[in-house]
C-alpha cells in the first residue's frame, strides 16, 4: 500500500495493489489498520454507498461542516472518474483551493478525504460506478453543497457534455461561503 498527500492537507491517494489473473482481478481497497499505520485520521465505517452514472454526469460537490462532517473513502469500482476534493476549511492555508485525480477501476486507487473538505466527481464513462464509505451517517441538517460549475472554483471538468441535478446547480457559490453562507 503506498499513501501520497495530496495538495490539501487532510486529503490523501492511497494505492492498494491489484491482482490480475485470467478471471479478471482482485483488489483490496480499505484495511483500517493499514491506515493507521500511514497516520490518517481514524476512520471507522459508519455508512456505504455506490452511485452508478452515466457518463458526463457531475455529482456534488457536497460537504458538511468539518466538526460535524464525515471523512470520506471514495474509490472507482466500475468505469473511471475525475475525482475533485475541494478545501472549504476557512482556517486553512489551501482554502478555495481544488485537487483533481482520475480514478478507474483497473487500478488500485482511493481517496481519503477528511470532514470539512468538499468532494465532487464527473463521470468519464457509461455506467461508472463509485463506492464510498463513510465515518458518519448522512446527516441532512449538516450537509451542502457547492455549485461544481462555479468559476471561483475553477474546476475543468474533462466531459463537455454535462448532466447535473438542479440541486447540485442551484448551491451555493464560493463566494457565499466567504460570507459565512452555508
Amino acid at each position: 500500500m503506498k499513501v501520497t498527500p495530496l495538495k490539501i492537507v487532510g486529503a490523501w491517494l492511497i494505492e492498494y495493489p491489484i491482482f490480475p489473473d485470467n478471471r479478471g482481478m482482485f483488489r483490496e481497497w480499505f484495511k483500517a489498520n493499514a491506515l493507521d499505520s500511514h497516520g490518517l485520521p481514524e476512520f471507522q465505517v459508519r455508512q456505504a454507498n455506490t452511485s452508478i452514472s452515466s457518463k458526463g454526469v457531475i455529482r456534488g460537490i457536497h460537504y458538511s461542516t468539518e466538526e460535524n462532517g464525515q471523512a470520506k473513502l471514495v474509490t472507482c469500482t466500475s468505469g473511471s472518474i475525475l475525482d475533485v476534493v475541494v478545501d472549504l476549511r476557512s482556517n486553512s492555508s489551501s482554502f478555495g483551493s481544488h485537487v483533481s485525480i482520475e480514478l478507474n477501476s483497473h487500478e488500485g486507487q482511493c481517496v481519503f478525504i477528511s470532514s470539512g473538505l468538499g468532494h465532487g466527481f464527473q463521470a468519464l464513462e457509461e455506467n461508472t460506478a463509485v463506492t464510498y464509505l463513510l465515518d458518519k451517517e448522512y446527516s441532512p441538517d449538516n450537509e451542502y453543497g457547492l455549485n461544481p460549475m462555479d468559476p471561483k472554483i475553477g474546476v475543468t471538468w474533462p466531459v463537455s457534455d454535462l448532466i447535473i441535478s438542479q440541486k447540485d446547480l442551484n448551491a451555493r457559490n464560493f463566494d457565499d461561503l466567504q460570507h459565512g453562507k452555508n
